[in-house]
């Protein structure tokens, strides 16, 4: 490869591999000819382009920018939209298209947030120093930090089978099958199709409400796909997170996961009513 830049007349081309957390693999090049290797097919339909490579020294976040076109057979708006891709790994490599096994990799990171009009899209690569950015551990505050149903709430969930009988849009819609909730307990859960055009894809309840006989859920997000009457779907339960609702409804004060009687900004800077000792102890009895 270093013999080939130093010849002056290069042929050179850039090669995106695209690893989504489903393990689907794609490859993309902007080459006029696809090319393979390493087991991969880079296609050269997929019209991508690349902005300027900005790389410094220390912790700073090396950000590059792809732009492309939507296309059925590499890309397409529903996949992006059902969030397939979100946080895809991407490796970008130097190709010399004459002689494949002469390439370099040139950066490695994982997809950023995505901007899509009409049948384009640009996509934001975030280096990998990106996960330095990230909070990790846990964080002291009076909310639950687990998911409901996981291994550190412990309780059992159950998803509940329902059916769309009437859809407003891609995210509102009426229910049946879910009579045995009282409105909002929904709220939050997650609604998983088993069947129709989303099948296999989740959303979380924005909104669950109970009317009468009327039993409705609006989503956060509407769906890729059209929500059409006779859709089958699971949702689980919602959780708020607050102790007062793992306590009450769950019964499972035991493994709430937060700090509810953390004191406050009130408590530190709150001053000693008229007879009021603060001498230390429990604010909240034995």
């Amino acid at each position: 490869m270093q013999d080939h830049l130093d010849g002056g007349a290069t042929t050179l081309c850039w090669c995106w591999k695209l690893t989504r957390r489903d393990g689907v693999v794609q490859g993309f090049t902007d080459h006029d000819q696809p090319l393979a290797f390493d087991d991969v097919t880079y296609g050269a339909a997929s019209g991508f382009t690349a902005s300027e490579v900005q790389s410094s020294l220390g912790l700073a976040v090396d950000n590059l920018t792809l732009a492309g076109a939507l296309s059925a057979a590499t890309l397409n708006e529903q996949d992006l939209a059902a969030g397939l891709y979100d946080d895809a790994a991407i490796e970008i490599r130097r190709v010399n298209w004459t002689t494949p096994s002469q390439r370099v990799l040139m950066r490695a990171g994982t997809l950023g947030e995505v901007t899509r009009s009409g049948s384009a899209f640009q996509a934001e690569i975030r280096g990998l120093a990106q996960a330095l950015n990230q909070p990790t551990g846990r964080a002291f505050g009076h909310l639950c930090d687990a998911d409901l149903g996981d291994a550190r709430c412990t309780l059992a969930i159950t998803p509940t089978v329902g059916a769309v009988v009437t859809a407003a849009d891609a995210r509102r819609f009426t229910v049946s099958g879910l009579d045995s909730f009282a409105s909002g307990d929904l709220t939050g859960g997650k609604l998983t199709f088993t069947t129709g055009g989303n099948a296999g894809r989740a959303m979380e309840v924005k909104r669950h409400g109970v009317a009468g006989s009327i039993v409705s859920l609006e989503l956060w997000q509407a769906m890729s796909e059209a929500v059409t009457a006779g859709d089958a779907f699971t949702v689980t339960p919602g959780c708020d997170k607050q102790f007062a609702t793992c306590r009450d409804r769950f019964g499972n004060a035991v493994n709430f996961r937060g700090f509810p009687y953390m004191p406050g900004n009130d408590a530190v800077t709150a001053a000693p009513a008229p007879g009021q000792v603060l001498d230390g102890q429990s604010r909240y009895g034995n």
